[in-house]
């Protein structure tokens, strides 16, 4: 699909094969100073400020920061800020309260995983429940950043899905791979230079060729909300409900935050990736709503208006750049992603309940082979799937569901064991599977799955322990965090 015949597909094509050889040449040279399974799993717990907010950034600018922004932009106008900025504000929450108690709590413990807490502060039954859970659901968010990159190819060459998805699958496995959270931490300075460089230059050009703000108003659909930062059709505010605490209790954010050398890089790093990410969350937005110049019915296809602004809306050169930013910030989520399945199965079920007195090396080797595992059966579900948002939708909605009351009311308070944590997952997936299917959210857009989800686990939490009535001195079925 290439509507436009007289773009410089060699150059495009090019411009992106040396720059995936090139990410996977940097991440195996970066790899070789990784030292151990600590190296693998948190960097051996020495980043600073300036890699964890690249790291950090990287992982959060993937897929549903670009293209399906961006396509939310080209649907419903400027309120599809909130997608991005509802990430930013959910990785302050982390910088300031969360994160920090987190980082004690697993450094005191030697933690590697978000299961490792789980254990700690619930037992083993939480942390086998939320492993499976998370270990199938993630695979979807891996499979959205594939789909991403697939439709550059798709667009751009006219290719088809597998071989974006193909490509873009074997530069992040490879790289990961090889060096873990230590090479990982380092290509995402690299990508997020490209990702950033190249969207300060293409955003404005863009938007001149496009022929001003004006032009972009002049095209926008005859609805009244477009201009509207509050609320569109199936974006605005609404979106905090399932993002704010999926980017709260992330499993691989929190891991790469326990990678940090002290509290203070913690809370610099996420902190400015934190603002930086919701003043980038505009730049979606409008690549969105300036695709409508050149590509008005667009219709189905809305998750297209990046490779349609970069194509037809630049010159070559810059275009090129542009795609090298998308293609850089989909393969750094991607790669965060195969860091969240690889130390799930790894740490979580492997070295917990098949293996227990397995060696470093041999849980490495295990979580080696679990992110190629993971990459091959995302790429399968990419090419399933049909579009980047449906696919992390259902991701970051069951991360709010079954996370965010264990992990945060565990922080907060000594009561709560086992019993309660189960309760509040399987309360919460329920509400969110029986509002998915029912489709009750059409009726009013407060009847949010994820925000009926998140309160009825909370609710599950709160009335086993009363009816419990645990006292603050009994055992809670983990040790108190």
């Amino acid at each position: 699909m290439n509507p436009n015949p007289d773009a410089p597909v060699g150059l495009y094509l090019g411009a992106l094969i040396v720059y995936a050889l090139g990410l996977i040449g940097f991440g195996l040279w970066i790899s070789r100073r990784m030292k151990g399974a600590d190296g693998f799993f948190v960097a051996g717990r020495r980043l600073g400020p300036g890699l964890i907010f690249s790291t950090f950034l990287a992982a959060n600018i993937g897929s549903g920061s670009l293209i399906g922004a961006a396509g939310l932009g080209y649907r419903d106008g400027i309120s599809a800020w909130w997608w991005v900025g509802s990430a930013g504000i959910g990785t302050l929450i982390l910088a300031m309260w969360v994160g920090p108690k987190l980082w004690r709590v697993a450094t005191q413990n030697g933690l590697y995983t978000a299961g490792d807490y789980l254990e700690l502060r619930y037992g083993s039954a939480v942390r086998a429940t939320i492993a499976v859970l998370l270990w199938m659901a993630t695979l979807y968010i891996l499979s959205g950043q594939l789909i991403a990159m697939s439709q550059i190819f798709e667009y751009v060459l006219g290719a088809d899905r597998w071989v974006g998805a193909l490509l873009g699958g074997v530069v992040v496995t490879v790289y990961f791979t090889a060096g873990g959270l230590w090479s990982s931490a380092w290509v995402n300075m690299v990508q997020l230079g490209v990702l950033l460089v190249g969207m300060l230059i293409a955003v404005p050009l863009a938007l001149s060729a496009a022929g001003g703000w004006e032009a972009v108003q002049a095209a926008a659909p005859n609805q009244a909300d477009w201009s509207s930062v509050w609320t569109g059709p199936e974006s605005g505010w609404i979106m905090m409900a399932f993002l704010v605490p999926a980017f709260v209790v992330s499993p691989g954010l929190l891991q790469k935050s326990w990678g940090a050398r002290d509290e203070r890089a913690l809370r610099l790093g996420i902190g400015i990736q934190g603002l930086v990410l919701m003043a980038f969350a505009f730049v979606p937005a409008l690549l969105g709503m300036i695709a409508h110049v050149y590509a008005p019915d667009l219709g189905a296809n809305s998750e297209f208006a990046v490779p349609v602004v970069l194509t037809q809306g630049l010159p070559p050169l810059i275009g090129a750049l542009g795609l090298a930013a998308v293609f850089s910030a989909e393969v750094s989520t991607a790669d965060a992603v195969l860091f969240m399945l690889s130390t799930s199965l790894s740490k979580d079920l492997y070295k917990r309940y098949v293996s227990p007195q397995a060696t470093d090396e041999q849980v490495l080797r295990v979580a080696r082979r679990a992110a190629v595992v993971g990459g091959v059966l995302g790429l399968v579900l990419a090419i399933i799937n049909p579009t980047v948002l449906g696919a992390l939708t259902m991701f970051y909605a069951l991360l709010a569901v079954i996370l965010s009351v264990p992990i945060i009311a565990g922080l907060y308070t000594r009561r709560g064991g086992v019993p309660e944590a189960l309760a509040s997952i399987g309360a919460g997936v329920a509400v969110l599977f029986t509002m998915q299917l029912d489709a009750l959210s059409g009726a009013n857009r407060l009847l949010d799955p994820t925000l009926l989800g998140v309160l009825a686990s909370g609710v599950a939490f709160v009335l086993v322990a009363l009816v419990r009535r645990r006292a603050p001195s009994s055992p809670s079925g983990g040790k108190t965090a």
